[in-house]
């Protein structure tokens, strides 16, 4: 597998193969045009925003989409095609774009991701890649249909990827009634 930085001449690319799959945990539609628009804005590669080609066998297989990238806490969208899914491709993906921030941006403190609740397989991504269950937001996720899902938000800290362990949030830390 590698990584591919998309180029200037990526845009009709960047259409066919958003708009031509189903992405079913992710928000919003991806129309032809739009994503053309967007890359001739430079959306997916500029200051903030750096968008990988996932390549396995020679087959653009995957996208990674790094944002946030002047911020210490950088957040990714990942989507891999779904003749792929099920293979490794998004735990590899996890870790290559991990390793990237945190060797790429010295100033990298944390990098966040945000899934819906129901998508497991990219939930147990998370786990395997040593991020840490941060978030739950109840019915923050809209769907098609005005279905709302919970989203859930994972990140990893640089001091966790270094040492190679997981500091879990503290989920117990509200007062308890009656003290001040």
């Amino acid at each position: 597998m590698d990584f591919s930085r998309i180029s200037a001449g990526d845009g009709e690319a960047l259409a066919d193969f958003l708009a031509g799959e189903e992405w079913p945990y992710h928000a919003g539609t991806q129309d032809r045009e739009t994503v053309r628009r967007f890359a001739a804005q430079g959306r997916y590669d500029d200051g903030e925003t750096r968008t990988f080609w996932v390549l396995a066998d020679g087959e653009r297989a995957g996208l990674v989409k790094l944002q946030d990238l002047a911020d210490d806490t950088p957040m990714f969208d990942l989507r891999v095609r779904q003749a792929w899914r099920g293979r490794g491709l998004g735990t590899a993906a996890v870790a290559w774009l991990t390793r990237y921030l945190f060797t790429e941006l010295p100033d990298v403190l944390r990098i966040e991701g945000t899934t819906r609740q129901d998508n497991h397989a990219m939930r147990a991504v998370f786990r395997k890649s040593g991020y840490a269950k941060e978030s739950h937001y109840r019915e923050a996720w809209p769907a098609p249909g005005g279905t709302r899902h919970d989203a859930v938000g994972y990140a990893i800290l640089r001091r966790d990827w270094l040492s190679g362990t997981v500091t879990p949030p503290d989920w117990n830390d509200e007062p308890v009634a009656g003290l001040t």
